[in-house]
């Protein structure tokens, strides 16, 4: 019979399978967005009435949009799963269960989250909460995934964590910020770099209508709906947010090298910068080559990348003294 502590152990086994999947969600995602696929399949969850795209004109587009679907329903299935293994083993010391019951609900609002945005005709709004919720759903799996450090912070450690904390907002609103750039099709709104449209600021800008988040109902966004000069409003801005989001977080990551105590808070900080680093090349090539798709693909997992390494920090700096904990790659055996 298994041991209590095996099953805590196995629990978090399952949360990293489960975080490798929602990352590969994220990806594929993202892949679907970029070859225009959103609406490949017009009804919701089958594709025109059946669970595999018939072949036909638009089988390519039907077939990327249900590839991701098919990811999407296995994630579901291993939340589900999560859950019930949570409540079975709620009485052991160690075992997380309002962080699944959490993800569970989540995955609900993802479930329906992904069919408004099929029958929302790819309304920005809906499209970037969806990619929220898929990124809260990858943190949290994550954080569940990783063992709890028993310690106590230094008083210098201590210090990191608002700073981590406030780190993580301004991540998520720049990974909003891309969403909202990639779903108005506003990618390629500066082609030139650094500057854009051969200015730093360019003239012609609409920031007004570049942000509207509710249009009504009945309004295709297939291709995108905005005026240039609104597109271009959206794509500096994020450009804008990628510098402060990148300053913060490179000056994170080498407080907490200066900071830390341990070797694996120390090795969290350097991740990060090296994320930071690994995001700003991705965005220089990408619009360097004029946003080919392998780039573009590869840059919203790049933004999955950097929210796994903060998330990764901010659990070395959540050390739970009082929880039992076991190694990921150990047993207790029964003697």
């Amino acid at each position: 019979m298994m041991q209590p502590q095996q099953r805590v152990l196995w629990f978090r086994r399952l949360a990293l399978a489960g975080a490798a999947l929602a990352a590969v969600v994220i990806v594929l995602g993202a892949w679907v967005r970029l070859t225009d696929a959103g609406l490949g399949c017009p009804d919701w969850p089958g594709c025109y009435g059946h669970v595999f795209p018939r072949a036909g004109q638009g089988f390519g587009k039907a077939l990327h949009e249900m590839i991701h679907r098919y990811f999407a329903t296995t994630l579901g299935v291993v939340i589900v799963s999560l859950l019930s293994w949570a409540v079975a083993n709620r009485k052991i010391r160690g075992q997380p269960l309002a962080p699944a019951i959490a993800l569970f609900v989540i995955v609900c609002i993802q479930g329906a989250l992904g069919a408004l945005t099929v029958t929302l005709l790819l309304t920005p709004l809906i499209v970037t909460s969806h990619l929220l919720g898929g990124m809260t759903t990858l943190s949290i799996l994550w954080w569940l995934s990783m063992e709890p450090e028993r310690r106590d912070l230094s008083e210098r450690e201590r210090g990191l964590r608002k700073f981590a904390i406030a780190c993580l907002v301004i991540l998520i609103m720049q990974i909003a910020l891309g969403g909202w750039t990639s779903t108005n099709y506003a990618a390629v709104a500066c082609p030139d770099l650094p500057t854009c449209q051969d200015a730093w600021w360019p003239r012609h800008m609409d920031f007004r209508d570049a942000f509207v988040l509710w249009r009504g109902l009945n309004v295709d966004y297939d291709g995108g709906i905005l005026a240039n000069p609104a597109r271009i409003a959206i794509h500096l801005t994020h450009r804008i947010g990628a510098v402060v989001t990148g300053t913060a977080l490179i000056t994170l990551g080498l407080a907490t090298m200066g900071r830390a105590t341990t070797r694996r808070l120390r090795r969290a900080g350097m991740l990060l910068i090296l994320a930071v680093l690994l995001q700003i090349c991705i965005g220089l090539a990408m619009v360097h080559w004029g946003f080919p798709l392998a780039l573009a693909t590869m840059h919203n997992g790049g933004a999955a990348l950097l929210l796994l390494a903060l998330v990764a920090l901010l659990r070395s700096l959540w050390p739970s003294p009082a929880i039992a904990m076991v190694p990921l790659g150990h047993v207790d055996r029964p003697r």
